[in-house]
């Protein structure tokens, strides 16, 4: 789920950045262009922890921007197969319903919700068992597990279930109905 990794990347500087705050200027742009992002190979990048080593720059002809090969650490965030996530439901339709956990969206379909909970139309579409006494919709807590994900370019999908053991909403105590 999470992992601290190092990992490296070539920043580009402009010239009238040079001086005495060079460094300040290149951690600074690091996190702006890193943090939140989302590679295929490492997942999403949460925080950068630290600067390990900023390399020797690299005069880009014509341009003037100087290349700077910069080596961080940072928490990354990949679910992965089997894994257990608590997330919060952002949309319900007779399908199933979408889920967040971060910035992973995982979809529940509706042949992955229990037999015993019925899709209800309405002014807030649930799902819900025939005594009403457990309820899924938007903004409910769901432990759900991943059992596929699809990753792109930028962005991981997951397809979740909460047909297992322990699953389902969550309520305030912390434990799965």
């Amino acid at each position: 789920m999470f992992f601290h990794m190092v990992l490296e990347r070539n920043m580009q500087l402009h010239p009238r950045h040079f001086g005495p705050r060079l460094r300040d200027k290149l951690v600074s742009k690091l996190m702006k262009d890193v943090e939140g992002t989302c590679s295929g190979r490492h997942g999403f990048v949460v925080a950068i922890t630290g600067v390990d080593d900023i390399g020797k720059g690299m005069i880009r002809s014509g341009t003037g921007y100087v290349t700077f090969p910069v080596k961080y650490q940072c928490i990354a965030f990949r679910p992965f197969k089997g894994e257990i996530l608590e997330a919060i439901v952002t949309m319900v339709n007779k399908m199933g319903f979408f889920a967040e956990a971060g910035p992973v969206q995982i979809f529940v379909s509706n042949h992955l919700i229990p037999d015993d909970m019925e899709f209800q139309s309405g002014d807030t579409p649930s799902y819900s068992t025939a005594d009403g006494s457990v309820k899924i919709q938007k903004e409910s807590e769901v432990r759900l597990k991943i059992i596929g994900t699809r990753i792109d370019a930028t962005e991981i999908f997951c397809i979740g279930t909460i047909k297992d053991d322990f699953l389902g909403t969550v309520n305030d105590s912390g434990e799965a109905s």
